[in-house]
């Protein structure tokens, strides 16, 4: 598929300053490296940036960076910074792509499916893993793995192993690693306080039976010490 190319003009001037007119114009502050090439300060379109931040392969996308007077080279959006109150792109950083070189990227992971185990058993499907990191040439790298969790039952799982690769893709993630399982629901076993059995209530009054007794017992003497010493 023909690759989108995103237009950039050189920067020479940095600073905040200049970041402000830049964004005045409708242009943000970005930069440009990587491929054993200088880096360089360039600036471009949030709008065109946005757009492939929202397509279907995101910032695993390799499009074209053109820059006015100078090299057009193929590029991945590598970090990019928003503004926390207005949501509008900031800043980015683009790198450049070597297409005959493997290179790592995150790829997302879609579960696909009810499992019986929760269809039938009652269990709770749990994805534990979202994105997997795999190492391939960047023409093969997928939008995303999607795996079918259909026939999972409570206590299976499916692992980054079962992952199906195709081509020259490889995993770098550890094939142990858990994409989703399916689990019991625990019921809760304790009662509420109010649930309690007369005799457990009725334990601690005679517990304190022998207390009062022996009160009692401390009482008469007294008294009968008393009713001596009136006798004298």
């Amino acid at each position: 598929m023909p690759r989108e190319t995103i237009s950039a003009e050189p920067r020479s001037v940095r600073g905040k300053n200049e970041s402000r007119r830049l964004r005045t114009r409708g242009l943000i502050p970005a930069v440009v490296y990587g491929a054993y090439k200088e880096a360089l300060s360039i600036s471009v379109d949030p709008r065109q940036v946005t757009r492939i931040l929202h397509s279907r392969t995101g910032h695993n996308t390799i499009f074209n960076i053109a820059i006015n007077g100078g090299e057009t080279t193929p590029a991945m959006i590598v970090d990019w910074q928003y503004n926390p109150v207005r949501d509008t792109l900031l800043h980015v950083d683009l790198k450049r792509i070597d297409l005959s070189k493997r290179m790592r990227v995150s790829v997302p992971v879609i579960t696909q499916g009810e499992p019986k185990g929760v269809k039938i058993q009652g269990g709770l499907l749990e994805v534990v893993t979202r994105e997997v990191e795999i190492e391939c040439l960047p023409d093969e790298i997928p939008q995303h793995f999607p795996v079918d969790v259909t026939e999972l039952m409570i206590g299976q799982s499916i692992r980054a192993s079962d992952i199906p690769l195709e081509g020259g893709v490889r995993l770098v993630s550890s094939g142990d690693n858990v994409i989703a399982h399916v689990v019991a629901l625990r019921a809760e076993e304790e009662k509420p306080a109010a649930a309690a059995t007369p005799e457990a209530s009725a334990a601690p009054a005679a517990a304190a039976e022998p207390e009062v007794v022996k009160k009692g017992k401390k009482e008469e003497e007294g008294a009968g010490e008393a009713e001596k010493g009136k006798k004298k």
